[in-house]
């Protein structure tokens, strides 16, 4: 399986990762032109992580998006449902305690974690509304969920650029660099028929988070979503 199909069956997409796993944090970091790093800082800020508070870094692949909060002191918890990404991570950082798991059915108890967060993931599991219940089930009363994914930039003109940049120059820069370029092509498009920014938040809302709020990095095309779970 070199790449997934938008109705995102979780085995497609588990292999499609699985096949770029090696090579997935350079990649993205080409293909953004470098702007990962700043919205990994911006999910850090918004996440405020404290020392001994419990986070799960949910479709957190080799873990390179949980290094900030390890950083903070937190006590963070890897989960992804691809064991290629896992298995990588665990070689980079084998102290970390990596889970594989489903989003749709997360293999812990509820009210476990001060704070949920998925960054460039939630666009990938097959029901989104489902991950968005799961996430609130397992977060402690109080809690807290930051989502990092791509989004629709907010100026037409610029959005017009940038959907062209996501079917034309993306995968061939994807070939140049990745294991499985094939597998950018579904990133693509996947991109192109996620939420907006008020659709996704009145997902989260019908999950039960509160006082749900975005912000759009990088002109919109990533959006930053935050929400409570009720005290």
């Amino acid at each position: 399986m070199t790449r997934a199909s938008l109705d995102k069956q979780p085995h497609e997409v588990a292999s499609m990762f699985d096949d770029v796993a090696e090579k997935y944090d350079l990649t993205n970091d080409v293909l953004s032109l470098g702007q990962t790093r700043l919205w990994r800082k911006e999910v850090a800020k918004a996440v405020d992580a404290r020392p001994a508070q419990k986070v799960l870094d949910l479709a957190a692949g080799t873990a390179t998006s949980s290094q900030p909060f390890v950083q903070a002191g937190a006590y963070v918890v890897p989960c992804d449902f691809s064991l290629g990404m896992l298995r990588v991570g665990k070689e980079r950082h084998p102290w970390m305690p990596f889970t594989a798991g489903d989003g749709t059915k997360l293999p812990f108890k509820d009210d476990t974690f001060d704070a949920v967060t998925i960054s460039f993931g939630l666009r990938n599991i097959q029901e989104t509304g489902t991950a968005l219940s799961e996430l609130h089930r397992v977060t402690k009363p109080g809690g807290r969920v930051v989502i990092c994914e791509f989004s629709h930039p907010t100026w037409a003109p610029f959005r017009t650029v940038y959907t062209e940049y996501l079917m034309r120059a993306l995968p061939p820069v994807a070939r140049a660099v990745s294991s499985n370029p094939d597998a950018y092509v579904y990133l693509a498009e996947s991109i192109r028929a996620w939420p907006t920014q008020p659709e996704l938040a009145a997902l989260m809302q019908d999950a039960g988070w509160q006082r749900v709020a975005w912000r759009d990095l990088t002109g919109g095309i990533v959006t930053l979503h935050r929400g409570y779970k009720k005290a």
